[in-house]
Order: C-alpha cells, then sequence, then structure tokens
C-alpha cells in the first residue's frame, strides 16, 4: 500500500514538472519573456488567438494579424496591462476587455465607431490610440477614463471634436480628421491639457471662449486648415488668442495676412463732424456775394445798432437755447453781414459757437428775422420799442404841478383886481 502511494506521488510530481513544457506556456507562434508574461504574436498572420496563452500576462502583443473579431476573448486575461491590437481587421474595440488595461492600441483598423460601452468601465486605462482608423463618432461618457492621459484618435473621419474628455488627459490628438466645429463646453474641463493637435482639419474658425480654460497648454498645431481670414466676426478670437498665449503655437493662423492679426477694426477713422459755424459758412457761401451788392434793411438796422455803440444782443439774451432754434443758420447770418472787418466777424462768431447762449439772427434773405417770434427780447430791443412808441410814456410830476400853478397865478391876478 505505501509503494503504491509513493509510485503515486512520484508521478504527480514529474507531471507538475513536465506538463507546463508539454503543453507550451509560451505558444510556438510567439515570443515570451518575463515568465512568459511578456507575450509577442505580432505579424503571424493570425486570425485567432494561439494555444497556451497564460490567464496572468501582462503585456500581449496581437499587432500586423488578420483579425476580424476578439469579442469576449480577451477578458480572461485579468492582469493584463497593455494591449496591442493595431494593424488588423478589427470593426470595433473588442467588447469586454479586462479593466486591468492600462494602454491599448488598435490603430489602423476598420473601427468606425468608439461606442460608449468601449471605454465606459476602463478606470485604469492611461493611453487611448484609435488613430488611423475610420471613426466618424466617439462617444464618451462623463466621468469615466478617469486616469486617461493620453487620447490619439488621429487620421479617422471625425467631424465634431469629442465631447466628454476626461478632465485628467494632457494630450489629445485630433489631426488629420474632418473636424470643423468645436461644440460649447468641450474643452472646458480640460485644465490640465498640455499638448493639443488640431492640425489638417476642417477649421474655418475657433469659437469664441474656446480655449480660454486651457491653462497649462503648452503646445497647439493649427496649420494647414483652411482658415476664414476675411471673416471679421468670426476669426478674430483666434487671432487674439494666439498672439496671447504662452503656449508655443506652430501654424498660426492668417499668418499670411499680418493685416488680419489685430482684433481692433481695419475700417478708417470717421472724419471729425464740421461745427455748426463752419456748415452755415459753406451753406451761405453762396447767397453772401449776392448780399454784399445791396445791403438788406436787416444789414442797416445792424449798421446803426453799431454806431451807437450798441453792445450785441447776444450777449443779453436769454442764458438757455430755445427748441426750434437753428445754429447752422445764425452762423451764416453773422458771418453774412457787409461792411464788417473780417476781425470783428470772427469776434461775433466766438460767443454765437461757445457760449450756451441763442443770439437773435437776422436772415439775409428776407430782410427780417426769421424766428424773431421765438427769440427773447433782448435790453436793446427794449429801449428800441420804448423809443417808438413816445407818446404812451407816462408823464413826469412836472408836467403834472403846471396847470396847478397856472390856475394860483390866475387867482392872485383876479384878487389884486378887487382891490
Amino acid at each position: 500500500m505505501e509503494y503504491q502511494i509513493l509510485n503515486t506521488s512520484t508521478c504527480l510530481l514529474v507531471l507538475l514538472v513536465f506538463i507546463p513544457t508539454g503543453l507550451g506556456i509560451c505558444p510556438s507562434s510567439c515570443t515570451c519573456s518575463g515568465n512568459d508574461r511578456n507575450v509577442d504574436c505580432s505579424g503571424r498572420n493570425l486570425t485567432v488567438l494561439p494555444q497556451g496563452l497564460q490567464d496572468n500576462l501582462t503585456y500581449l502583443n496581437l499587432s500586423f494579424n488578420q483579425f476580424v473579431d476578439l469579442d469576449h476573448q480577451l477578458t480572461r486575461f485579468t492582469n493584463l496591462r497593455t494591449l496591442d491590437i493595431s494593424n488588423n481587421w478589427l470593426k470595433n474595440v473588442p467588447a469586454h476587455l479586462p479593466k486591468s488595461l492600462w494602454e491599448l492600441y488598435a490603430t489602423n483598423n476598420n473601427i468606425k465607431v468608439l461606442q460608449k460601452l468601449d471605454t465606459a468601465y476602463q478606470w485604469n486605462l492611461r493611453v487611448l490610440d484609435i488613430s488611423r482608423n475610420m471613426v466618424e463618432r466617439a462617444v464618451l461618457i462623463n466621468n469615466t477614463l478617469s486616469s486617461l492621459k493620453f487620447l490619439n484618435l488621429s487620421s479617422n473621419k471625425l467631424w465634431t471634436v469629442p465631447t466628454n474628455m476626461p478632465y485628467n488627459i494632457e494630450t489629445v490628438d485630433l489631426s488629420n480628421n474632418f473636424l470643423s466645429q468645436i461644440l460649447p463646453g468641450t474643452l472646458v474641463r480640460l485644465q490640465h491639457l498640455t499638448s493639443l493637435y488640431l492640425h489638417n482639419n476642417k477649421f474655418s474658425y475657433i469659437p469664441d471662449k474656446a480655449f480660454d480654460q486651457l491653462s497649462q497648454l503648452q503646445v497647439v498645431t493649427l496649420y494647414n486648415n483652411p482658415w476664414s481670414c476675411s471673416d471679421t466676426q468670426n476669426i478674430p478670437y483666434v487671432l487674439q488668442w494666439v498672439q496671447g498665449t504662452a503656449a508655443r503655437v506652430i501654424g498660426a493662423p492668417c499668418a499670411a495676412q499680418p493685416q488680419l492679426r489685430p482684433r481692433a477694426s481695419t475700417a478708417p477713422a470717421p472724419a471729425p463732424e464740421p461745427s455748426p459755424g463752419i456748415q452755415g459758412t459753406k451753406a451761405a457761401a453762396g447767397a453772401a456775394s449776392a448780399a454784399a451788392a445791396e445791403p438788406t434793411k436787416a444789414t442797416k438796422t445792424h449798421k446803426q445798432f453799431k454806431a451807437k455803440q450798441v453792445p450785441p444782443v447776444g450777449t443779453h439774451s436769454h442764458p438757455g437755447p430755445l427748441p426750434g432754434t437753428q445754429r447752422p443758420q445764425e452762423a451764416a447770418a453773422t458771418r453774412t453781414i457787409p461792411g464788417r472787418e473780417p476781425a470783428e466777424a470772427n469776434s461775433s462768431l466766438t460767443p454765437a459757437l461757445g457760449s450756451s447762449t441763442t443770439p437773435m439772427t437776422l436772415s439775409i434773405t428776407s430782410g427780417t428775422p426769421t424766428n424773431y417770434s421765438r427769440m427773447p427780447q433782448s435790453t436793446t430791443g427794449t429801449l428800441r420799442q420804448e423809443e417808438a412808441a413816445g407818446g404812451t410814456r407816462e408823464p413826469s410830476r412836472a408836467s403834472g404841478r403846471l396847470p396847478g400853478l397856472l390856475w394860483l397865478l390866475l387867482l392872485l391876478a383876479v384878487a389884486l383886481a378887487v382891490h
């Protein structure tokens, strides 16, 4: 009995020693290292997984083969850290990948869509490279891929920058796509982003404030995009951002058109509007020569005022301008009065333009003030009206006493005659 037990133990020991070698822990079509936990099966024209792979693999390279579908075939490698399935015929990211992955390389396949379940449970994933595929849509779930640092979606068919990118990401490569728009809020959370590659796309402009939150950005590529340099409404934001950012910008937009680089408008400054006095002078230039030949009644009256050294009526007028007063006409009338020296004309124009008062103006075409009824009466005008209406003045006290004296003298004469 003891002899049988001894033989059985010896057989089990032999099996434990030689069975792993016989089963081939490292498949014959692959090369292995690190206690056969790092397996390289690339370039073997494989269509199915080779036999003999250990479950405790940490590195598996299946690139440059003929795999079409690997769904549910890699779930058992629960210690896998790096998986390379590039350069195959895969139509999608394999379903149910192990959650232990740190790096996933799936470049140069036929993947058309990055589904939300492809990355929903990859909390440990740090590198995701799905470049050189035919991805038209990349769906990422908010608050997933919390460990992701590097995302490469270059050389695909994306039209819109993917939303819900993880907030801890540091490098995003979206070059060689068909990108033409960035939806609002897409890049707001990426405050740790240091490298952004957007070259070889279809951008004509960058929306306002799209890059404002990229405080850690160090490198951005913008070359080979059809920038609308003549679009003065949308292009100024990216031009101003390029001028102000501390990041290295490779391929600044509209670099060949330096006149469009500043955000300031290139429209010429408007010419200063001429003063009312100048406008009035130009308006009355044609009428001035006709008025100089034959002075009107208004100019004669003005000369009479000047002969009596009457102060300018504008200095005694109402302190505030009245509605309906036309300052250009006032300046024109003042400038076209004949018989005055140029210096006197300029001096009369200065108070009219500088002060807030509204002088009474004279029209050179009608000979009477055009807006006389609306103008305040000056003190000079009041005096002249009193002179014109002399019979209506109140009699003085001396003239009222004269009849009394006459009656008194007559009474004295009568008394003397009686005596």
